[in-house]
């Protein structure tokens, strides 16, 4: 499988403060990627590299099988992009803002953009400086979406929108990549939002790519164990142990990733006995992540 975007070794630092420290990111062609890590974690200054708009220190970065920043103008005329706080000209009248954006793209589709127009209820002649927040999340899905790209770039698009109108973005979004076989890159912290959309999840966390994988195997890799009689020290086990909390008595609680049925021998030659595995959620099993990554950052 071929990647859209791909780094490795991928070094970036702000100030004193805040390193992106090798980042090695595989974001398979045609795939919904979720970008998951709390406010802060690095996910906009990764989204500036990928886009050229920062230059790293070192590493590389590979964008629709062009090296950035290098070869930026044109991985960008073949990029739709939502960027985390709007970037257009207050005075402008929503007419204005497409007109001026169209300029740009010789893959413009104005068909489709009035189509979105109508769709998510834009009034033309209507300045931006009076659009809500909603609307304005509109325009901007309208823009991006319609030059017809190969490739989204998506920073927190439904970020304080309210229910209605985030359904109408992703709607919009889903139906065209299902029509066009798009990549999407979007970053989130609304993780049950990326849970229903996306067919694969990176985890960010303080400048660091702490797990990369399929949403399946997130989902279903993650699990909560009680168990009786565990042993003191883990020893090799078949799965990365997350966590483990005391419960009562000789029974414990271990958070794992990576399990599988069949590893349940593994506490049968320890001497302990499973008493019940829970799945987790997205939310959960990301929450657990983050812990165990703080705790053990190497």
């Amino acid at each position: 499988m071929s990647n859209a975007i791909e780094t490795r070794g991928l070094v970036y630092r702000a100030g004193k403060s805040f390193e992106i420290r090798d980042l090695a990111l595989n974001v398979p062609a045609g795939s919904m990627y979720g970008f998951l890590g709390p406010n802060g974690a690095g996910k906009t200054t990764t989204i500036r590299l990928l886009l050229g708009l920062l230059r790293p220190v070192s590493g590389a970065i590979t964008v629709l099988d062009r090296r950035i920043p290098r070869e930026a103008p044109r991985v960008l005329q073949r990029t739709g992009y939502v960027p985390e706080s709007p970037h257009l000209y207050s005075t402008l009248t929503v007419a204005e803002a497409i007109a001026f954006h169209h300029a740009f793209y010789p893959g413009w589709d104005q068909g489709w953009a009035d189509e979105l127009l109508a769709m998510f209820g834009l009034v033309r002649d209507r300045r931006l400086a009076r659009l809500s927040k909603g609307e304005m999340g509109k325009l901007m899905m309208l823009l991006a979406l319609a030059q017809r790209p190969e490739l989204l770039v998506l920073d927190e698009p439904t970020d304080g929108l309210d229910p209605v109108v985030r359904r109408d973005v992703l709607s919009a979004l889903l139906e065209y990549v299902a029509q066009h076989n798009a990549t999407v890159f979007i970053s989130s912290h609304l993780v049950h939002e990326l849970e229903r959309i996306c067919d694969w999840v990176g985890v960010m966390d303080r400048g660091r790519l702490v797990a990369e994988l399929p949403m399946h195997s997130f989902k279903s890799g993650i699990k909560r164990i009680r168990l009786s009689d565990p042993p003191a020290l883990p020893g090799d086990t078949p799965f990365v142990l997350l966590n483990r909390e005391p419960a009562e008595g000789s029974v414990e609680t271990w958070v794992v990733r990576g399990w599988q049925p069949p590893m349940a021998q593994y506490f049968e030659g320890v001497g302990a006995s499973v008493r019940e595995v829970v799945d987790l959620d997205l939310e959960e099993g990301f929450v657990e992540l983050l812990r165990t990554f703080r705790v053990n950052p190497d």
